[in-house]
């Protein structure tokens, strides 16, 4: 029985979409949850859904960190937060993995607070996947990896070889992908282009064997799908994600647009509504989950703010498959000399 701790508190829309998923959740076989948050809310919510109560317990703590809050400031006034009491009893091995969709920040220093960062580990990396292009080969997979996208701002040249160590490992236990193409984002191919540690990470991974490094690609290639795991720092990183994010947005509205305003242009947007629908699934992060805190002992999903219950859902199955792939002990290995 694998155990999802969930901070229910702190989302963008209450508690009603964590309780919900931890309701559906718990009727899965082999899966219990351990919902963290204020218990009168949590109860209240919970009576509107059918769930397993073998399979569902709730852990009360008045106290959480609003998006809104300065995440130390935040946790060093609330020590029962659900984001730190997650993070504590996920430590203790009361719970397998740490699920949330608050606060960033305060995610991570609750993490750095109760968790251990492994030992080969420069800096731990927040991950995310984006849609791409297909893919060449074998893999049906639709989604890269791409990582810091947060958890640092700067990055050395030893932070960027853990980080592509770690991807490789996440992309191989959690994507099913066995043999993952891993680049660095830089600002030309050559392995001489990009700032001094990025120039430094290419030459140590290029030398490694360890795993599918193909050098260096560029802005252009990452929503190509030329690499199935980008390397990059965490203020980077955060950039592209925004600017992916905002393009799959602006494409929609301008559908959106085109079909209110011109009878011509409604009709091309029947037409082409078969592949419109494909491209707002492909694009929608509700299908993809959470992303990982990658780098310590214990495991942790960010699920985005904005989630409904069907997105925090996808984000504990991400966990799930985290915990059976033992995927921190297999970043410790990777990373052990």
């Amino acid at each position: 029985m694998t155990t999802i701790a969930l901070d229910a508190m702190g989302g963008d829309h209450g508690v009603a979409p964590a309780v919900k998923a931890a309701a559906q959740v718990s009727q899965r076989p082999g899966t219990s949850v351990l919902l963290i948050g204020d218990e009168p809310a949590l109860r209240s919510e919970l009576r509107r859904h059918k769930y397993d109560p073998a399979s569902l317990v709730i852990h009360h703590t008045p106290e959480w960190v609003s998006m809104d809050d300065s995440p130390k400031a935040a946790l060093k006034a609330k020590p029962n937060a659900s984001i730190l009491m997650g993070a504590k009893l996920v430590a203790a091995g009361e719970a397998d993995a740490l699920v949330s969709a608050g606060n960033t920040g305060a995610g991570i220093l609750a993490c750095c607070e109760h968790f251990k960062k492994l030992p080969g580990v420069p800096r731990t990396a927040l991950a995310t996947v984006y849609p791409t292009e297909q893919r060449r080969g074998e893999i049906s997979d639709p989604f890269s990896l791409i990582l810091d996208v947060g958890a640092t701002l700067h990055a050395t040249a030893d932070d960027l070889v853990g980080f592509a160590h770690m991807g490789a490992v996440y992309a191989a236990c959690v994507s099913r992908n066995p043999n993952p193409r891993v680049a660095l984002l830089s600002n030309g191919r050559e392995p001489h282009k990009g700032p001094p540690e990025v120039v430094e990470a290419h030459r140590r991974l290029a030398a490694s064997g360890r795993i599918n490094f193909i050098g260096n690609i560029e802005g252009v290639d990452v929503p190509r799908g030329v690499a199935d795991v980008v390397v990059t720092s965490g203020f980077t990183g955060n950039v592209v994600l925004k600017m992916l994010e905002g393009i799959s947005e602006t494409v929609m509205e301008l559908g959106r647009y085109a079909y209110r305003n011109k009878l011509t242009w409604r009709l091309g947007m029947m037409m082409l509504q078969g592949g419109i629908t494909q491209l707002k699934a492909l694009t929608d992060w509700r299908q993809y989950g959470g992303a990982p805190i990658l780098g310590f002992d214990k495991l942790f999903i960010k699920a985005h703010g904005r989630s409904n219950w069907r997105a925090i859902a996808n984000a504990m199955k991400v966990a799930q498959k985290a915990v059976d792939a033992d995927l921190c002990a297999t970043i410790d290995a990777q990373l052990t000399p």
